[in-house]
């Protein structure tokens, strides 16, 4: 088993409900095989069918509480010795349980109904053992790779912003220093605007923002651009109300597209052109689209349209990471303009690590 964090522990969590129910589907799905099972020996029927559903609920219960309470106990021994014991723990659990059953039984007299009692706890022990150490080795595995897929989305944001190039920020301060003397008071705009944005690119990669941050900031650095380029770079802004303002998204999702905009798109065209960002939501889904003129993908004055590749596919791995399969993002250039769309699902779309 690979290595984790030291404070981190590695047993998997069968504290959580879907985890839970998991284990309690695994325990009817055995009772199932176990009943389909040709065997010219054992009479099934429904009342033994529900008493030995019910064993197995119980059994899987009692395991599942057992592992949940002793899990960072269990974490803080060597990955090989904790995984030995928490399986020893689980068939020591199911061999208490089955002995209790068994003797509910005998004692109302039902247990000429079951096999002997060393046959049914064994039994019951063994079965145990088995499910556990493959449930907990499933579970292991889904935490290892949705822990490696957060690693990995969290390298590719501190990657992306990474890329906030550096002549953007000497192009900044460039234009900061000359409006120093002439307008002071949009130099410093200017400067908190440019200080909120690399803020949030330290930030990138640690925690979530909003979709009312993402806005805040892509305004923050638009207003930077339109400082530089003045009348060659237009925004138009489409809001289409009521917006989910408080939606969580990975930090820095729309700025790196305005980014690529700016300067694959208008910056290389001597009459500018107007950015246009359009928010809405349609059939509970988040809809944002960025458009803007630009050359064709195939100009040989253009090498940025194919450079913006590397932000978009950062995007949309993370945007999949935190939504899953129903986030959506498309590019394209057609008629004079490149467009990217982003869908996202909104409610209970978004996943937890």
């Amino acid at each position: 088993m690979g290595e984790r964090a030291a404070d981190e522990p590695w047993l998997p969590d069968l504290c959580r409900l879907p985890r839970l129910a998991a284990m309690l589907g695994i325990a009817q799905l055995v009772v199932v095989v176990v009943v389909l099972v040709p065997d010219a020996g054992t009479h099934w029927d429904l009342e033994r069918a529900l008493s030995t559903s019910g064993f197995a609920l119980w059994m899987a219960l009692s395991v599942s509480v057992l592992l949940c309470i002793s899990r960072r106990g269990l974490s803080r021994l060597p990955q090989r010795t904790g995984a030995l014991l928490a399986v020893a723990l689980a068939a020591a659990v199911a061999a208490i349980v089955a002995g209790i059953v068994h003797a509910l039984f005998a004692s109302v007299g039902g247990a000429d109904q079951w096999p002997s009692a060393m046959r049914f706890v064994t039994g019951s022990a063994g079965v145990v053992t088995l499910i556990t150490a493959l449930a907990l080795r499933y579970f292991y595995v889904i935490d290892r790779w949705q822990a490696q897929l957060a690693a990995h989305a969290r390298a590719e944001a501190d990657a992306l912003q990474a890329r906030i190039r550096p002549h953007f920020l000497f192009n900044s301060m460039n234009m900061i220093a000359s409006l120093l003397r002439r307008d002071p008071e949009v130099a410093e705009r200017a400067v908190l605007d440019l200080s909120d944005l690399f803020r949030a690119a330290l930030g990138a990669g640690e925690d979530d923002s909003s979709l009312a941050e993402e806005v805040r900031l892509s305004e923050h650095y638009l207003g930077i651009e339109q400082l530089r380029l003045g009348e060659r770079l237009r925004v138009e802004w489409q809001r289409v109300e009521p917006l989910p303002w408080d939606l969580p998204m990975p930090r820095l999702v729309l700025q790196p597209l305005l980014e690529n905009a700016v300067l694959h798109g208008i910056s290389r065209l001597p009459e500018g052109g107007a950015v246009q960002i359009n928010l809405q939501v349609e059939d509970d889904r988040l809809r944002i689209k960025v458009r803007n003129p630009s050359l064709p993908p195939d100009a040989p004055d253009a090498p940025g349209v194919h450079g913006a590749g590397h932000a978009q596919r950062s995007i949309a791995h993370r945007l999949g990471y935190a939504f899953g399969p129903r986030a959506r993002m498309a590019c394209g250039w057609g008629g004079g303009y490149y467009a990217c769309e982003l869908e996202l699902p909104l409610g209970s779309g978004r996943r937890t690590a």
